[in-house]
């Protein structure tokens, strides 16, 4: 294919992959920060990370980090994320999408109704990782009720957003054949675009 060819189709832009990305690192760098400080039989990754003291320096600056990337991803997305009727009736049915029935679930527009729920539980679950990280890290300053708080709520966030990053792994590779090349190449074939986001397709198509 060339560059011009009618067959791809830009779903991605060089912004969006590399903010995309962006979040990626800071979160994948966090979460091995972070499991070496939480519990003593993964202390071995600080060993990796460069050493106890330096997860332990690091950690909540790379957690703010993800924070601000991920507030950009969050404003360039937040609309197209919203879930409308098609997406509720989509995610009641979603046991289809896992036994590729794709073609008995209502139509999906630039992003499915899966994608949009990973989006909103993420960013639920990151604003919580930064409040709670927040008191963490200046416990002094903090009361006693929202330091036990967070420390329930900083793991609990922390293994949803871990299991959803494990999801979104899956089902951008294995899963759905050629979902990271569009994350990676920012274009899609028309074929695909058609059969996973046929209305998407047919909007882009009628401009």
């Amino acid at each position: 294919m060339t560059a011009s060819d009618p067959k791809k189709i830009p779903r991605f832009s060089l912004l969006e992959r590399a903010v995309h990305w962006s979040v990626a690192l800071a979160f994948v760098y966090t979460v091995l920060t972070g499991l070496s400080l939480w519990s003593p039989r993964l202390y071995w990754l600080s060993t990796v990370l460069g050493g106890g003291s330096t997860v332990a320096q690091w950690h909540p600056w790379a957690g703010l980090l993800f924070a601000g990337v991920f507030s950009a991803m969050f404003r360039a997305w937040r609309r197209p994320m919203r879930l409308d009727r098609d997406d509720r009736l989509w995610l009641r049915h979603s046991h289809r999408f896992i036994r590729h029935e794709e073609s008995e679930l209502p139509e999906s527009g630039r992003f499915n109704a899966g994608q949009k729920a990973l989006f909103w539980t993420q960013a639920a679950c990151g604003l919580l990782l930064v409040l709670t990280g927040i008191v963490l890290w200046w416990p002094e300053w903090m009361p006693r009720a929202l330091r036990v708080a967070a420390v329930l709520i900083h793991p609990v966030a922390a293994v949803i957003s871990i299991g959803g990053l494990i999801v979104h792994i899956y089902m951008g590779t294995a899963a759905v054949p050629g979902a990271l090349r569009s994350m990676v190449e920012g274009w899609v074939s028309a074929g695909w675009a058609r059969t996973h986001h046929a209305k998407w397709y047919r909007e882009i198509k009628g401009r």
